[in-house]
């Protein structure tokens, strides 16, 4: 079976290279239901130094084919990725991602045991992914309880056959701003009965830098933009699991409005709090603690997408 791996990438170019040289370092044993495969990075409009890297690299990256797009998000880009690439089996890794060289045969051993129990290809495998800051060497980060994810289909670490994706319809386009594309997708090839197979051994190594103040705009904005796309997803699916995932319930209100105390522990009033955490090697800590208003920022935005819905239909 040909093997094409997808990856939308946008300003990535530091840790994507490391993601792009780990996957050229892959060991397919005999006999594997992988017997080849191609990478299609999409790079999605990156105006960093990206697309000069990639072309000047090409040598010393063979199974790496470019395309070159306008920025419209992930969801395009994936889509653009899946419709040009020739494998009937598609793997979507994010572009700070680093494998392991082991990472296509582990999902190609746990693909081939799911077919032959099932008689069928009506499976996927979802691989771990262990987050780590440690730019210089991921593969030393261990894996922690936080790395754990209750996702039934998520594109971090995911192999699943090309038809059912087509079959399913992709992602949808809706989803232009951050969050809740590839869930979505996920709840349509339940539809389709599909059985998710973990491939814990598929590892791949998730970098991002460790938490500092200045991220807080950012991941607010992210919170933001997830609240208002968490609408477009419950309006596709209005079920109950999907008020669940979205935090569209009043429980959620609630919660997050007790812990924050009505939204009074804020990025402002945690900042000094945060900053000594930060100053005493506790990023992870920091950062758990800061999601009590991240949290809080993207239930006000959901109920907020609701009503502004709610009023533009009425």
């Amino acid at each position: 079976m040909f093997c094409s791996i997808v990856i939308p990438t946008y300003n990535r170019r530091p840790i994507l290279e490391k993601c792009l040289t780990a996957l050229e370092t892959q060991v397919l044993p005999a006999g594997s239901l992988i017997e080849d495969y191609e990478v299609i990075l999409v790079d999605d409009g990156s105006t960093d130094d990206t697309l000069p890297w990639l072309k000047a690299a090409g040598d010393r990256l063979p199974h790496a084919k470019l395309f070159e797009r306008n920025h419209q998000g992930p969801a395009a880009a994936r889509n653009f990725g899946v419709e040009v690439a020739k494998g009937d089996l598609i793997i979507f890794i994010d572009s700070d991602l680093v494998v392991t060289d082991s990472f296509l045969a582990e999902h190609s051993e746990a693909l081939a045991k799911g077919y032959e129990e099932l008689g069928s290809d009506r499976c996927f495998t979802y691989g771990r992914v262990v987050n780590t800051a440690n730019f210089d060497n991921p593969w030393s980060e261990p894996f922690k309880v936080t790395d754990m994810s209750r996702a039934y289909f998520a594109t971090g670490n995911v192999a699943i056959a090309r038809h059912w994706l087509e079959e399913a319809g992709l992602f949808d386009l809706q989803f232009q701003l951050y969050g809740w594309e590839d869930l979505e997708l996920g709840v349509r090839l339940k539809k389709l009965d599909l059985k998710l197979i973990s491939a814990p051994r598929a590892v791949g190594f998730h970098w991002h830098p460790a938490f500092s103040l200045e991220q807080v705009p950012k991941l607010i904005q992210q919170e933001i933009e997830r609240g208002k796309m968490g609408v477009v997803f419950y309006k596709k699916h209005p079920t109950f699991d999907v008020k669940l995932m979205i935090q569209m319930t009043w429980i959620h209100r609630v919660l997050w409005g007790v812990l924050s105390l009505g939204g009074w522990l804020n990025e402002r009033t945690l900042a000094p709090l945060l900053q000594w955490l930060i100053d005493r090697d506790r990023p992870q800590l920091a950062l758990e603690i800061a999601r009590i208003f991240l949290n809080w920022y993207n239930v006000k935005a959901v109920h907020a997408a609701y009503r502004e819905d709610q009023l533009a239909n009425s």
